[in-house]
């Protein structure tokens, strides 16, 4: 909330006392090209009707845009979408006046971006000549009223050193930019076409270009600048990843795959792969793997390709099925406990999509070895049921990682903690604090534990914390440092997926560690932190 006298901004901090929140669990994000809309920003969707009023629905050059309504159409909630682009140019506006235009750019590029711009002085004193006002808005298309977004700029100066220069306002815009200088006189007033009213508008020009197709680069962008699929860090969190194909005839290249996938590991997702364009039958998937570059248990992949109808061709065309994959696994959230929604391994796709080709028992049992998963439209009755596999393979170090579900329960469970303790930093370390979060921690595992994710196990050998003196010595306390560990039941008997999580002032840090090198190193942080150095 935000303090009306002082613009303070308060938000309020989950502590010891407030229940670990479940971390979400179905939200998949998308990064592709898009016919407009804002560029490496991601935007929160619901629906097809949010990414077409967003971004502009279904475009033939887009394979993002199908694999969104597919997302959709198969039991998708929740979608996050980074629009990237090659070369696309934004339109330009410009605002006449008697000493030349004041110029504006469209911060969304593309040949698709309908501006338009009023000016009027009403409310403006006659000594006040460097002064105006200014409304831009975005239309649906040229000469609609249909206004989809709006801004006022009331009292704006051309006076670079005026309290409300033009330049610093448009600088918070969500529409245009200031392009060029802006000029020495104010712009004129806008009237409609038959001069009698100050109320017309200016439209944009024509000038925009929606660029080329996408390259390998321009999906991976830069971390630095936050671009490409890094635009995700502006999110909290997402749960599935889809970058679908750049085109039709091509697939995505391997090092957007080895990228994604690093990116996916360090923010506990799952990447969803396509399977590619020349894996055509079951026995070329099968050949195909053994030249797979990517083995890796954050990282998912379902054979056939789909078949379903093209609504802008008017007949059916075959599609990477990642965006009906990514819906088909979310679907199962709403409504579902985590650990519920987590262990579905349902494989069914809804009416109006199809496997493009036919895949028998043997080749299904045989993909899933190499941990490919198959895709189908019903169940046969008395079909034994495969797990859903990710792609590590079964050389994994760790064996339950295989399985897609034990996958999305630790990213489940250790997003949650993470999240959840961040009050760590702002209390004292000492042992008071350590047992509300060992507290904290015990109804967490509790409320997984009533669910039934740790049924396997005897009660007691499902779950432990650890947060005290061993973790949190003098040198952890004088720099701000608050460790703590906590594991789950694995598979094997006897086994738990164990974790130290340091949260500190630069951000939190999670480490794999294993229970014999736990119990060896005496619980001594700094003997753990060479263990493996990634997030689950």
């Amino acid at each position: 909330m935000a303090d009306r006298n002082t613009g303070i901004q308060v938000w309020e901090q989950a502590g010891a006392e407030q229940a670990i929140e479940p971390a979400p669990a179905a939200v998949t994000a998308f990064v592709g090209r898009t016919l407009r809309g804002p560029l490496n920003r991601p935007i929160a969707l619901a629906s097809f009707a949010d990414f077409a009023r967003n971004f502009g629905g279904l475009w033939q050059p887009s394979t993002l845009s199908y694999a969104v309504e597919q997302y959709f159409e198969n039991g998708g909630q929740r979608a996050l979408v980074v629009r990237v682009a090659n070369g696309a140019r934004p339109c330009t506006l410009s605002v006449p006046g008697p000493q030349g235009p004041l110029v504006l750019a469209a911060l969304a590029p593309g040949t698709r971006e309908y501006l338009r711009a009023a000016v009027d002085y009403d409310g403006i004193g006659v000594n006040e000549e460097d002064r105006f006002n200014l409304v831009i808005q975005r239309i649906r298309i040229p000469g609609s009223e249909l206004v989809e977004d709006q801004e006022i700029y009331r009292r704006v100066s051309v006076d670079p050193l005026a309290s409300r220069d033009v330049a610093s306002a448009l600088a918070d815009s969500a529409l245009v930019r200031l392009a060029g200088e802006v000029p020495p006189a104010r712009p004129s007033p806008t009237l409609r076409a038959d001069g009698r009213s100050p109320a017309g508008y200016v439209d944009s020009n024509p000038d925009g270009d929606d660029g080329a197709p996408l390259t390998d680069y321009d999906v991976i962008g830069s971390a630095a600048e936050g671009t490409g699929l890094f635009a995700l860090r502006r999110v909290e969190s997402f749960n599935f990843l889809c970058i679908p194909p750049v085109t039709r005839e091509t697939d995505i290249g391997p090092g957007v795959l080895l990228v994604a996938n690093r990116y996916c590991r360090d923010r506990r997702a799952v990447l969803v792969v396509d399977p590619p364009l020349a894996w055509q039958s079951a026995d070329e998937a099968i050949a195909g793997m053994r030249d797979w570059p990517l083995a890796s248990d954050n990282a998912v992949m379902y054979f056939p390709r789909l078949s379903t109808q093209d609504k802008l061709r008017g007949r059916v065309e075959s599609f990477a099925p990642g965006g009906a994959v990514a819906g088909m696994l979310s679907r199962a959230v709403d409504g579902a406990t985590g650990w519920q929604a987590l262990a579905n391994d349902d494989h069914v796709l809804r009416p109006g999509l199809r496997p493009a080709t036919p895949v028998s028992d043997l080749q299904r049992q045989r993909l899933a070895a190499l941990g490919i998963n198959t895709l189908q439209v019903v169940r046969a009755p008395g079909r034994e049921p495969i797990p859903a596999q990710t792609l590590a393979g079964p050389a994994t170090a760790v064996p339950d990682w295989r399985f897609l579900a034990q996958r999305r329960l630790a990213n489940f469970i250790v997003s949650g903690i993470e999240h959840g303790t961040r009050w760590l930093l702002f209390a004292p370390n000492e042992a008071s604090t350590w047992r509300r979060a060992v507290e904290q921690l015990q109804v967490f595992f509790g409320s997984l534990e009533a669910q039934g994710a740790f049924d396997a196990r005897a009660e007691g050998e499902r779950w432990f914390v650890t947060c005290d003196e061993r973790l949190n010595r003098e040198l952890e306390r004088s720099t701000g440092v608050v460790n703590l560990v906590f594991g789950f039941a694995a598979a094997r008997p006897g086994d738990f997926h164990a974790f130290l999580l340091s949260h500190r002032p630069a951000g939190s840090r999670l480490h794999p560690v294993s229970m014999s090198r736990l119990q060896s190193s005496g619980y001594r942080p700094e003997l753990l932190f060479d263990e493996l150095p990634t997030a689950p």
